[in-house]
């Protein structure tokens, strides 16, 4: 089970052009994030959304903590990020905290200095592909060797988009903020090269939607054509 976990402006934006560090969804988006967390067996991020945020990607208070024991999980998840080249800045914020292992999935082409670098912070660092990160051997190797099987994905759009394109999200977790930021360089919530042609979309069924104050929160289930 892959889910996606993101908040958007009302214009499909997940952060400025700049994409300088700049929360715009409520509290309550908060909590939500943190309560899928709570269900997942390993959280996962891009390279470029942990060297731009102070994340940690762990299961945050005390409370969520008991939520996952009573759960059947483990008290704090994995933490896994990904980068093709290796571009995950050593001092990031996620290495200050090891409570839980952190994995790098990257691939063959990512330089050997890089790797040494991330091999001295991660607990792991795993090549999936040569040129590109291969999602599914990524995917199969994380079931087989660390028992996921529940994956929740974060972010960034280039990401979002590569498990899209590799046909593995089974559900998309949506917040829709009152707000527009605007521009073209604005990453959204699922970047890369797209599908080329409509009838090779990603397909989405609406199976809730509440709105609390100004946001919405939709839940989808995912699929492609070849599913139905």
């Amino acid at each position: 089970m892959i889910s996606i976990n993101m908040a958007m402006t009302a214009d499909g934006k997940i952060a400025p052009a700049s994409r300088r560090y700049a929360p715009f969804s409520s509290e309550k988006d908060q909590e939500l994030l943190l309560d899928l967390r709570a269900r997942a067996d390993a959280v996962m991020s891009g390279a470029r959304t942990v060297n731009s945020f102070p994340l940690d990607l762990g299961p945050g208070a005390a409370k969520y903590r008991r939520l996952r024991l009573r759960r059947g999980l483990a008290e704090y998840n994995l933490r896994i990020i990904v980068s093709g080249t290796g571009s995950v800045d050593p001092e990031a914020e996620i290495f200050r905290h090891r409570f839980s292992p952190i994995i790098v999935l990257t691939t063959e082409r990512a330089p050997r200095a890089k790797i040494k670098r991330l091999q001295a912070r991660a607990d792991v660092v795993k090549a999936c592909g040569d040129r590109t990160v291969d999602f599914k051997m990524a995917v199969s190797w994380l079931q087989s060797e660390w028992g996921v099987r529940r994956l929740l994905c974060e972010g960034g759009g280039e990401l979002n988009a590569a498990l899209f394109e590799a046909g593995l999200v089974d559900e998309l977790n949506l917040t829709i903020c009152p707000i527009v930021l605007g521009g073209r360089a604005a990453p959204t919530i699922a970047d890369g090269r797209g599908f080329s042609r409509l009838a090779d979309a990603a397909q989405l069924q609406l199976r809730t939607m509440r709105r609390v104050g100004a946001e919405l929160f939709l839940t989808y289930r995912c699929g492609t054509p070849r599913d139905k």
